[in-house]
């Protein structure tokens, strides 16, 4: 070492001892000058972290709910993300007050689509099974209305080992923005689901009250289609289910133990049917399932393992065709039983992929049951899946789905609720590829429906439509 350099160290050796003795001197000048501010410094510091500590619990409560919620199949699609269990919790990107956490998440789905018939439900991407007696003629189009987005809310302190949180979900199904040339390039955002839900990580209890699906939609055993996600394969023809207003309670019967998770799940929901007066009343709580307290109650017996899944649903509702105040005219019959049970499963050995489900019922119209009919209508129905991984990224998957109405009934209650649809069977056929945030897919989907217009005659209609599509996840 130089002797400038050695002067220079001596120097800044000097000066730091310098600094340490004056220190002291310096802070014992600072304490008594301004000792009021110092004060009201260090209480705003304790306030900070009081606050700061609360939201770590908060989180923490978050995490230790989210881990208790009842685990959803392994996801092999945007289907699964689509229809992801309510009581799954994303990851926070953000929060909205101190404790809570907040999840932005959704998809971006474009389908292009070629057709030989009009579908029911409507075309594109809500096309589920032809339209009786129409018309051979092809059309196309390119729909985006499967995109979507949802806000999780987790972390909020209830009571006790309570913590809350709850889901906002949104598509673009509601519509188009009026009937002029350029109204279907401007869809209409639709509510889905909005619910709060109340968990207990302890006991394994979770209740969730607001707008949801009920019970006999299978949410978590959907086929997989990229063109087919707010309307899933099947829908209204082997699937049934809808979303109520209503409330869930959801119970692991062996919280904490090993091996296959059991739940039992208990739901009450809002009243629904067609009428008695007119599409005009289903819009002010007036049809046959809002008359009295009557709301569709539902249970549901869950089993889950890390491969395979299977339930069991029983569904009951009763209607008062008379509508309120009984100032309508009763069709047929002035009372009508809404009864429905359901048993369905997925198994995954290796890269298969096996679901399946079948209900049988009566009076299921409200529930998407009888091809969208309402009456005393029986009806039959299930579909079956098979699907195949051959990479990572690369699958395939086969789906035929069907639906029986008895055909004395729909004649019965044909123009009273009835429109004269017999049976219906759709097959689909897809190949995914998925990378990262995003997925391709193409498509093939048929229908064949059988129906009467008099009770005396037989129409079978067939329709076919393929598609490409394309899903960016975020």
């Amino acid at each position: 070492m130089t002797t400038s350099s050695n002067r220079r160290c001596g120097k800044l050796l000097a000066l730091s001892i310098a600094c340490a003795l004056g220190l002291p001197l310096a802070a014992q000048a600072q304490t008594t000058t301004s000792a009021g501010e110092s004060q009201q410094q260090l209480e705003q510091r304790v306030d900070q972290l009081e606050q700061e500590v609360a939201e770590l619990k908060g989180m923490i409560q978050a995490q230790k709910a989210a881990s208790a919620q009842p685990a959803a199949a392994p996801a092999a699609s945007a289907q699964n993300v689509a229809a992801a269990p309510a009581a799954t919790q994303a990851a926070p990107t953000f929060t909205s007050a101190p404790g809570i956490s907040v999840a932005l998440h959704g998809f971006i789905d474009a389908t292009a689509f070629s057709q030989s018939k009009s579908f029911t439900y409507g075309n594109g991407q809500n096309a589920e099974y032809p339209a009786a007696g129409g018309a051979n003629g092809s059309l196309s189009g390119v729909d985006v209305r499967n995109t979507r987005f949802w806000l999780d809310f987790s972390g909020a302190k209830f009571a006790g080992d309570w913590v809350g949180g709850g889901r906002i979900e949104m598509d673009f199904f509601g519509g188009n923005n009026g009937t002029g040339a350029y109204s279907q390039q401007q869809p209409i955002p639709r509510l889905r689901q909005a619910y709060m839900d109340f968990s207990n990580p302890e006991t394994g209890s979770t209740v969730q009250v607001g707008q949801q699906w009920d019970l006999m939609f299978p949410l978590d055993n959907l086929a997989p289609s990229l063109a087919h996600i707010a309307f899933p394969l099947g829908y209204g023809t082997g699937v049934v289910g809808w979303r109520f207003p209503g409330v869930i309670w959801m119970q692991e019967l062996n919280h904490g133990s090993s091996g296959p998770i059991w739940r039992l799940d208990l739901g009450a929901f809002e009243g629904s049917w067609n009428g008695p007066d007119g599409a005009v009343n289903n819009t002010n709580y007036l049809t046959a399932g809002n008359v009295g307290f009557r709301p569709q109650i539902e249970a549901r017996l869950h089993v889950q393992d890390k491969n395979w899944l299977a339930y069991a649903v029983a569904h009951y509702s009763q209607v008062d065709l008379r509508g309120v105040g009984n100032t309508a005219a009763a069709p047929i019959q002035s009372q009508v039983k809404s009864v429905g049970y359901e048993v369905g499963g997925s198994w995954k050995p290796g890269p298969w992929v096996f679901r399946a489900s079948a209900y049988s019922g009566r009076g299921l119209g409200e529930i998407f049951g009888d091809l969208s009919q309402f009456g005393d209508i029986k009806d039959t129905g299930g579909y079956v899946q098979a699907g195949y991984n051959f990479t990572p990224n690369w699958s395939a998957n086969a789906f035929y789905g069907m639906s029986k109405p008895n055909t004395s009934d729909v004649i019965r209650w044909m123009g009273n609720g009835a429109t004269g649809l017999l049976e219906n069977r759709q097959t689909a056929v897809n190949v995914d590829y998925a990378s990262g945030a995003y997925e391709l897919g193409v498509e093939w989907l048929y229908g064949k429906l059988d129906s009467t217009t008099n009770g005396n005659n037989r129409i079978m209609t067939e329709g076919n439509q393929v598609s490409v599509s394309a899903l960016y996840h975020f």
